[in-house]
Formats: C-alpha cells, sequence, structure tokens
C-alpha cells in the first residue's frame, strides 16, 4: 500500500510502499477513503509535541480518517454491526478503556492513550487497522462523500465539543454575543454550530483573512470582522458598531494564537466564557486580576469521544453542515503540508484515495 511516512522530525514525508498492516482478531481493516491533513500533522513534523512525548520512527500522520471496512477480524462481536463494505469514520482519540476518562466515554483524553496518526498507523496510508469500539457507521443512502466525512472527525468534532461546554455552562442564549476566533479548518465548522446551538447569540467570526471571513459570512456568521493592521480599540469600534456592544459574551477559539487569546480576553465581557480548541501557539500570558475581578471562564476543551462525533454525524446526515475542502492527490501531501504551515489553505485539505 502507499503511506506518507515521517522518518525523522523537519523533513519532508517519505512517500513510499509498504506492506499492507497486519490487524488481530479483535480488529478491523479499514481501507482509507479520504483523510484529512490537520495543522496538528503540521506541528508532528516540525516536532512540536517533543517535549510531551518522543515518537518512534517510522510514524504514519493522519488521525482524519474516513472509509471502508475491508476485512473484520473473527473475534468482533456480531454485536458491533460492522460488515464488509460499510462506510464508516474513525473516533481517533484511543484510551486504555480503563481509566475513569475512559470509563466516562472520554477516551481522548485517556493518559495512557494511543491514538491513529501518531504511530505507525494512520491517514497517510491506505489501510489501518482499528478498534471497532472507534468506528462509527455512515448510512450510505445520505450520500455523503469520504471527503466530507474525514474532516468531521476533527475539524468538525473539535469546536462541536467546545461549543457544547459554553452552551452547557450557560454562556450563551439571546442577547449574547458569541465570537469565533481563527477561520481555518475547524472555524468554518465552528461557525455553523454557533448558530446550531448558540440558542440565538450573535455570531461574530474574527480572522486576519478576508477571504477565510468570506467563507465565514457564507457559512452563517452575522458579522466578520478583520483584525489585521488593527489596535484593540480600532476591533472594539467595529464589534460596538456591527453589534451595539464592545464586549463578546463567549468565544470559541480556533486559533490558538497567543496575540488573539489576549485579544479574546481583553473583549471578554464581565462572567465571559473562553473556550480554546487551537493549538497553533505554545503558551498564554493573561493578567490576572482582570481574569479574577470579572469572573471569567477558561474552557479548555480537546477534540471529542464517541458521543460527540455520533452526534456530528447525525447533523451532517440531516444536512446541518457545509463543507470548505480542498480534495488533493496522494503525491501532494508535501506541497499541502508546506501550504499548512503558512496558513494560506481555506477549509480542510483531504486526501483522495
Amino acid at each position: 500500500m502507499r503511506a506518507a511516512r515521517m522518518h525523522g522530525y523537519e523533513q519532508p514525508l517519505v512517500l513510499e510502499d509498504i506492506p499492507i498492516p497486519d490487524f488481530r482478531a479483535d480488529e478491523v481493516l479499514l481501507k482509507v477513503t479520504a483523510a484529512g491533513m490537520c495543522r496538528t500533522d503540521v506541528q508532528l513534523v516540525d516536532g512540536y509535541f517533543r517535549q510531551y512525548a518522543e515518537l518512534a520512527f517510522p510514524t504514519t500522520p493522519g488521525h482524519e480518517i474516513a472509509g471502508e471496512v475491508q476485512k473484520v477480524g473473527s473475534r468482533v462481536p456480531k454485536s458491533s454491526g460492522l460488515q464488509e463494505g460499510d462506510q464508516v469514520v474513525i473516533v481517533g482519540g484511543w484510551g486504555d478503556g480503563t481509566c475513569r476518562h475512559c470509563q466516562q466515554g472520554n477516551t481522548q483524553i485517556c493518559a495512557h492513550r494511543n491514538w491513529p496518526g501518531f504511530g505507525p498507523y494512520g491517514g497517510y496510508a491506505e489501510y489501518v487497522p482499528v478498534p471497532p469500539r472507534y468506528i462509527i457507521k455512515v448510512d450510505k443512502r445520505f450520500g455523503l462523500k469520504a471527503e466530507e466525512l474525514a474532516p468531521l472527525t476533527d475539524a468538525g468534532l473539535t469546536p462541536y465539543r467546545g461549543i457544547k461546554k459554553l452552551r452547557d455552562a450557560g454562556a450563551l442564549g439571546p442577547n449574547r454575543i458569541l465570537a469565533v476566533f481563527g477561520i481555518g479548518g475547524l472555524g468554518c465548522y465552528a461557525v455553523q454550530y454557533a448558530k446550531l446551538l448558540g440558542g440565538g447569540a450573535t455570531v461574530v467570526a474574527f480572522a486576519r483573512n478576508e477571504e477565510k471571513l468570506a467563507v465565514a459570512k457564507d457559512f452563517g456568521a452575522d458579522h466578520a470582522i478583520s483584525t489585521r493592521g488593527k489596535s484593540l480599540d480600532d476591533i472594539r469600534k467595529e464589534l460596538s458598531k456591527a453589534t451595539g456592544q464592545g464586549e463578546v459574551d463567549a468565544v470559541i477559539d480556533c486559533a490558538g494564537v497567543e496575540e488573539m487569546i489576549r485579544l479574546g480576553f481583553e473583549l471578554l465581557s464581565i462572567s465571559g466564557h473562553y473556550s480554546s480548541v487551537g493549538l497553533v501557539g505554545d503558551k498564554i500570558s493573561l493578567p490576572l486580576f482582570p481574569f479574577v475581578g470579572r469572573e471569567h471562564t477558561y474552557h479548555g476543551s480537546f477534540w471529542g469521544n464517541y458521543n460527540d462525533l455520533s452526534e456530528v454525524i447525525s447533523l451532517a446526515q440531516q444536512g446541518k453542515i457545509r463543507h470548505a475542502v480542498k480534495t488533493i492527490r496522494f503525491d501532494d501531501i508535501n506541497e499541502n503540508i508546506d501550504l499548512l504551515r503558512t496558513g494560506d489553505i481555506v477549509g480542510r485539505a483531504v486526501i483522495k484515495y
């Protein structure tokens, strides 16, 4: 099979032919039909995560995976309902199955995690072995394409969980302003969830790229504000002109850039909530007194669990989610890694097999 693999940090991926992987009797062999290209893949190549865990090479990136069931192991329970030819997506956050987080269903935050795309198997290859408990079937009758499904497993999943946290904390509703920071692969979906889950909140998109802001407006944002070259006062005045107030009540941050996080908290109202899902930067620095004195709440929100992704897939099957996808060839992976690195892809780049 074809695979694009890391043989070291800060090196182009090697496109090579390798054997189709073996799979255990309690696993499913999946034929990958599409794999989303996430900025996390760039960070993996660039060594962003080395301080947290070293990789064993070769590593095959790609954690946004859609595919078809190729073979079902002999010990996979019939109750899984999986059959050869099924259209499926993969829940990327695999856990040990025994810790309290796994027992609660949040396998993506398991301390003993094991994820596709961060080891020998990932979506930048034509086949992957997968435990059946991390597979969600997609009804073919709805006509969803593989290149639409793959990004939903992260780009479409991560902001969904982040906005659910804002909703469940009581931060959303009528006469509230919900800001979406960063209109990239995640932000395109976040704008739509902000309208679906916001309870009537006004949705304002913030980004530096005018083309991306145009996508946000097309996907339902009530207002779009460019931050490029503008001071806090400039942005506050523009926000006030658009919405009637110079502050926001909640933020879903899909960028994770320190500069944007500081801006977000400077715009955040008293008792406002901030949900971080982006990871472009590596640290934040916030003044403590406004954080405490204005009773701000900062939510870390990581990826999503099986139930979150099931809900996202259901919304997609109901036609409630639109996609901004750039389909690419396997041979063009490294070129698009470079474009991701510079932020020059609108929406999600997806490898189509």
